[in-house]
């Protein structure tokens, strides 16, 4: 089945290849038909490992619609989404995810997320990375304040 939106974002995936500006990752933000946004893995080139090409491509949709919200929009990706894009899939409100390879290919290349999916499924003691709770109670004052605050932009 094509796609135009999907035959963007892997174009996009292939053009970042040949660019050596990243990885081979694409995505296009798609609203009411028309792509809102798009994005290219830069990780590399902005030395900044959050720059996924969803996040990109979310980051340059709510800067260009003004809005944190996404619902009623769909994100095409190059690949299925890793744990932190699926993340930022969900905190965007996206309506619908759509993806061409699957993380087991991403994972024969190199890109490979299942120690983070089992590093999840852990308890905070056991991960690889120590997890340590401080100062919880002079941190929940930042809440209860937020939970007061009457003027808050609920998100």
């Amino acid at each position: 089945m094509d796609n135009p939106f999907m035959a963007r974002a892997i174009q996009l995936s292939l053009d970042n290849v040949h660019s050596g500006r990243g990885g081979p990752f694409g995505a296009v933000v798609v609203k009411n038909g028309n792509i809102i946004a798009e994005g290219a893995n830069q990780v590399t080139s902005t030395i900044d490992p959050t720059a996924h090409a969803e996040v990109v491509a979310i980051r340059e949709a709510c800067k260009k619609l003004g809005v944190f919200d996404l619902e009623g929009c769909e994100i095409y990706t190059s690949c299925e989404p890793c744990p932190m894009c699926l993340g930022a899939i969900y905190w965007a409100r996206l309506s619908r995810v759509y993806f061409a390879n699957a993380d087991a290919d991403a994972s024969r290349i190199g890109f490979d997320d299942s120690l983070i999916y089992r590093e999840l499924a852990q308890p905070l003691s056991q991960r690889k990375i120590p997890m340590i709770q401080m100062m919880r109670e002079q941190a929940l004052v930042a809440f209860r304040a937020w939970e007061n605050k009457s003027n808050k932009i609920e998100y």
